[in-house]
């Protein structure tokens, strides 16, 4: 007798996938596009105009009360002291050693915080929370398939949007990186945040399930040349060129932030105590282990997760992500170098490293991170 298996969840844009004709994948659990035409050709929408993503899946978690901002502050590694109302923080949930749970953005609102965690790890984050509650004065409420999320990036992104969402609570032109601000479509709140996962401008909205399908389609149909939807595929390449670590490939419960070039995010001398953060001050004091890096595969083929990095007949590392660059027209990717081997190589003491892609070693050239940057400058 066959074991059952759980059908993957569909986002409130499923039918609009279909009529689109995305080809879809299981993805944590959501049954997701990952393309509607090709990567490239998606890829270089977003580079070039506005792409649409459907991020439904990604956890939505509010946090309220009296008391949330110290339960916040108990469990994440940032500080949310500092922030005022409209800002938003990247941080991380840590376990005592210091290895990750999760990487998130949390957003200071008038009442409230707003929690968006990974899609695969959302239950985690919410057990993880509820067993760190300590009888505060405060609530979470999980709002991921109450409400939707719609992102659009891209050098044309907020000119396409403006258009469609009335009265913000900042002025568009006043709405900086890393902020949020309420907003209206049609007459229904909502929220827009300058945030995105691609290295270029761009918003992400937040919005009652009930008006994500109208939303979608207005912003291509008034945008038509201009916004096109985008698939996961693109998705991965774009965060890959601008430096982005993907939670399960670049970071994971085997990693900490300092070796991951994620200590901008570990505020260690905040005033509350955080899980991992004695473990933290000790691999900051002592140094990690090994650092990710990024690298340009001298050849055309393509370094995947998981394949090892040699120094001559010395393992010296591990790559965790990697794809074609549609930008830079090179194979791209990320990985971990043992820290006393990138000192070596600092000296000219150690072999230029090379990966094992299936029996044969193909040279890396280091690159600085990130592969792609644009600065942001402001359209409105």
């Amino acid at each position: 007798m066959g074991s059952e298996t759980s059908q993957p969840e569909r986002t409130v844009l499923y039918d609009e996938h279909r009529r689109l004709g995305a080809m879809l994948i299981d993805f944590h659990g959501w049954e997701m596009p990952v393309r509607y035409t090709s990567i490239p050709q998606e890829h270089q929408q977003v580079r070039e105009h506005a792409g649409l993503f459907d991020l439904c899946h990604m956890g939505r978690l509010s946090v309220r009360g009296p008391e949330a901002e110290d339960w916040l502050q108990a469990l994440i590694t940032n500080d949310t002291s500092g922030m005022e109302s409209g800002d938003a923080r990247y941080t991380l949930f840590c376990r005592e050693d210091g290895t990750i749970i999760d990487d998130a953005i949390v957003y200071k609102l008038a009442d409230h915080f707003l929690l968006v965690v990974n899609a695969s790890n959302t239950g985690r984050i919410i057990e993880w929370m509820n067993s760190h509650h300590a009888g505060r004065d405060a609530e979470l409420e999980d709002r991921t398939r109450s409400d939707a999320m719609i992102a659009i990036q891209g050098p044309e992104a907020i000119a396409c949007s403006i258009p469609l969402l009335q009265a913000p609570q900042t002025p568009w032109a006043d709405l900086g990186y890393y902020q949020i601000t309420s907003a209206e479509f049609e007459s229904e709140p909502l929220l827009v945040a300058r945030t995105g996962y691609t290295g270029e401008d761009g918003l992400e909205i937040y919005l009652g399930a009930g008006q994500a399908e109208k939303i979608w389609r207005q912003l291509l149909e008034t945008n038509e040349g201009q916004a096109a939807p985008i698939g996961l595929g693109a998705r991965d390449t774009l965060r890959l060129e601008a430096g982005m670590p993907l939670y399960g490939n670049d970071i994971d419960d085997t990693t900490n932030p300092y070796c991951a070039g994620l200590g901008f995010a570990v505020k260690l001398d905040k005033g509350i105590a955080f899980p991992g953060q004695q473990r933290l001050r000790e691999i900051k004091e002592e140094g990690p282990a090994e650092k990710l890096c990024g690298f340009i595969v001298e050849s055309r083929r393509i370094a995947r997760n998981g394949m090892e990095i040699y120094a001559a007949d010395e393992k010296v590392g591990r790559i965790t992500s990697g794809a074609p660059s549609p930008t830079i027209q090179q194979p791209i990717a990320m990985g971990y170098l043992c820290s006393d081997y990138i000192a070596k190589l600092e000296r000219d003491e150690a072999p230029t490293p090379e990966v094992d892609l299936r029996g044969k070693r193909e040279k890396l050239r280091l690159e600085h991170l990130p592969f792609f940057s644009r600065k942001r400058k402001k359209t409105v």
